[in-house]
């Protein structure tokens, strides 16, 4: 689905304001992220920042998603690479995706995860990702989409705080 008053283009530094104010929203309304960082604009953007975009509606930040390369000794990649035989090496991780609640059933979300696994697949990468099972709306976009679940685990996020965590992996790419 998409939506003529919406693009996706590459994040820049100047939009990180906006970005937090849109994460803020999201975070009031949904929990996401589940522990509000104490640096959200580093959290969305750190040093070396991966690949990131925004969607925009109307020229106004309403979505985030970041990309970031595989590393072995993350759960996820190191999922995909033991079923997969391939290295973690060969994924990409998507993350960092939300979307302004005003903005929801527009289709921004997939906008931005189409965006993600078609930057991925260029590099020849296949995208992962994570999400906490009680973001069922998330989880629900992934499987709508052709993800595969791969695991729910527990994830150790402090000395006090588990979450249980799903693994998906993209659909593998069909040649054109």
């Amino acid at each position: 689905m998409s939506h003529e008053r919406i693009s996706v283009r590459p994040r820049e530094a100047a939009d990180l304001d906006e970005c937090v104010r849109v994460l803020a929203e999201v975070h009031d309304n949904d929990g996401y992220p589940v522990n509000w960082p104490q640096d959200p604009a580093d959290w969305l953007a750190p040093a070396g920042s991966p690949a990131a975009w925004v969607a925009l509606l109307d020229d106004r930040i309403v979505g985030h998603v970041r990309l970031s390369p595989g590393r072995p000794g993350d759960t996820t990649p190191d999922l995909w690479s033991s079923r997969t035989g391939l290295s973690p090496a060969g994924t990409a991780v998507v993350s960092r995706l939300f979307v302004s609640p005003k903005a929801r059933g527009l289709g921004v979300g997939t906008l931005l995860l189409d965006e993600t696994v078609r930057e991925a697949r260029a590099g020849g990468l296949h995208p992962v990702l994570e999400v906490v099972i009680s973001h069922r709306s998330a989880a629900a976009l992934y499987e709508r989409q052709g993800w595969t679940l791969m695991a729910t685990g527990e994830r150790r996020w402090g000395p006090d705080q588990t979450v249980l965590i799903h693994s998906y992996a993209a659909p593998v790419a069909t040649a054109p």
